[in-house]
């Protein structure tokens, strides 16, 4: 009864394995069939099935060539934002003297566009006037324009020297004239809107052009935007975006907040709205209903949950020290494409046709256990990837392909480990469920110390590498976790059946596991057993069983037998002489 525990205990093991496998494809099968968003297939990177290349061009107010310093610091701040879309195995890069390469695998969504060629540079601003856009503009002749061509004549000077953002003075005749010619519709005044100067007033619309405003010069920018995060407000249940100001802008939005709010108590509307201009767009203009001196204002609209991720996103990770037009937003072909993954994929399966030649030619029989083993960790390790991909946006470059080849021998080893422990235990002259058993608990020591350095070296390689090499250290370490799950669910508990049935634990000659062809022919690790003499083939065999006893032994157990035979000697000398 008690020798039938551990085969029971197995057979639970190997069930929950089952279990496991078949709660993984259930998951994926409600991400394709349910969700309609996962594949039954990898997500490959831009390396292997090419993408969407967009190409930004820097524009400064001189013309001039941007420093590379800003260059690279507006690709860092474009990366953060494509990583939080979701995508993975990006490739941004700087390419000449102002140029920005982004590249992304597969067909980029509209909403991933807009957050790579948006800027996000933000401008607080007070509004001055605000009017419908549609407003017609009737002349002198009874003849309705709607968007008259500026006088060039109106005087372009303030009456009075203006005091704050919000003094009227700002708006002068010419101002006026330039308002009434704004078309909303029109780029080039979107373009003139995002280059406008930070000191003087801005004529611009807000995002859905329903509104036409005349605003005051900055007050603030984006960069005293610490963080910014979107939620629900806890009273209306409408989505805002809320923003976390460090502490020079706290200080001033502190007192623009208090002058707005004592419009808002005159009754000056629309003086008593602040402007959120994002890229020379209003996208919120809110009337101030509080003093605001924490330093944690909040935005809202007519945001939905998308909208206000996607905004809370752009502010938090700051503006980019450029302005960028898109010059182009193409389609690329893979850069190594199907002929390299076919390479790659032929050179894992000669790398598994090896592993598995020497498994069956060293352990016999027992390399079977190999074999399957590494079967089973790379159907996990395919429905995990097909998982990552639909939640993490995961996908699988070149270098995550040579990571789960170099994984096939990394997953050899632990079993060469397990089985060379039984070896040494059947060499001590054990049984062979024995051991099973005391080789598991010896050699799992050693692997799990071996995965754990692979572990670490994968993390730290994920850290400090490039992107290209990311993918890399990403399946070198998920495949180690996965090949440590493997080794103690399904290594182990096989090897426990098996070495109760007739032909492993009877110790066959093809099993690999057969002591007398292994060496076990001493009783101890320091005393060999009598062997009685044969000849012709048995005694060949049991000259090398006695060579394999002699290479395994320590140089400690040799001197031990040395010790020990010099001592049978002297004794044997004795008893001659008396």
């Amino acid at each position: 009864m008690a020798s039938s525990s551990p085969v029971r205990h197995a057979w639970k093991v190997l069930l929950g394995l089952l279990l496991v496998t078949a709660a993984l494809f259930g998951v994926n099968s409600l991400g394709v069939y349910g969700f309609q968003q996962s594949s039954w297939a990898p997500e490959l990177a831009l390396d292997l099935q090419g993408g969407t290349q967009i190409v930004l061009s820097a524009v400064t107010e001189d013309g001039a060539d941007p420093t590379q310093e800003q260059l690279d610091q507006a690709a860092a701040i474009i990366r953060q934002r494509v990583d939080a879309s979701g995508v993975a195995e990006a490739d941004i890069t700087t390419e000449g003297g102002r140029n920005i390469v982004v590249q992304i695998p597969g067909v980029a969504d509209q909403e991933t566009r807009d957050r790579i060629e948006a800027s996000a540079q933000l401008e607080f601003r007070a509004v001055l006037f605000a009017g419908d856009p549609a407003t017609e503009f009737v002349g002198e002749d009874g003849n309705a324009t709607p968007y008259p061509t500026p006088d060039p004549s109106a005087n372009a000077e303030p009456t009075a020297k203006p005091t704050d953002g919000s003094d009227m003075s700002w708006i002068t005749e010419k101002l006026q004239s330039e308002f009434l010619a704004y078309d909303c519709a029109d780029p080039e005044s979107e373009s003139a809107a995002a280059n406008a100067p930070e000191d003087q007033p801005l004529i611009t619309c807000d995002d859905t052009r329903s509104v036409k405003y005349i605003l005051g010069p900055m007050e603030l920018s984006g960069d005293s935007i610490d963080d910014a995060s979107s939620g629900r407000d806890q009273q209306s249940g409408a989505w805002t975006v809320n923003l976390t100001l460090d502490g020079h802008g706290t200080e001033v939005f502190g007192e623009i907040s208090q002058r707005l709010y004592q419009n808002q108590l005159e009754g000056l509307s629309p003086r008593d709205q602040f402007a959120f201009v994002l890229d020379g767009s209003v996208i919120s203009a809110p009337r101030m209903n509080a003093q605001i001196l924490d330093g944690r204002p909040s935005i809202s609209g007519d945001f939905t949950q998308e909208t206000a991720e996607a905004l809370a996103d752009q502010l938090k990770y700051g503006a980019l020290p450029l302005s960028f037009t898109t010059e182009s937003s193409d389609t690329v072909s893979a850069t190594l494409g199907s002929q390299q993954l076919q390479i790659g994929l032929i050179a894992g399966l000669i790398g598994l046709a090896l592993v598995a030649l020497y498994s069956l030619i060293s352990y016999r029989a027992l390399g079977t256990v190999i074999i399957a083993s590494i079967a089973v960790m790379g159907v996990l390790t395919y429905i995990v990837i097909c998982i990552l991909a639909w939640r993490l946006g995961f996908r699988l470059s070149l270098a995550g392909v040579a990571g789960l080849i170099v994984s096939i021998g990394f997953t050899a080893d632990s079993f060469i480990v397990y089985f060379e422990r039984i070896r040494d235990e059947l060499r001590d002259g054990k049984s062979i469920t024995g051991a099973v058993e005391d080789g598991w608990g010896r050699a799992k020591r050693t692997i799990y110390i071996s995965k754990s350095i692979n572990i670490l070296a994968a993390v730290v390689l994920y850290i400090l590498a490039d992107s290209t090499v990311k993918g890399f250290a990403f399946t070198l370490g998920l495949t180690t976790l996965i090949d440590v799950f493997i080794f103690v669910i399904f290594t182990h508990p096989v090897m426990q059946i098996l070495a109760r049935t007739k032909f492993f634990g009877g110790g066959h000659k093809l099993s690999g596991l057969d002591p007398s062809a292994l060496g076990a022919v001493y009783h101890t690790r320091s005393q060999f057993r009598q062997v009685t003499p044969a000849t012709g083939g048995r005694a060949a065999k049991s000259s090398r069983s006695r060579g394999e006893a002699e290479r395994r032994q320590t140089i400690a157990e040799r001197k031990r037998a040395e010790a020990l035979t010099g001592e049978r000697s002297t004794d044997a000398g004795s008893e001659g002489e008396r």
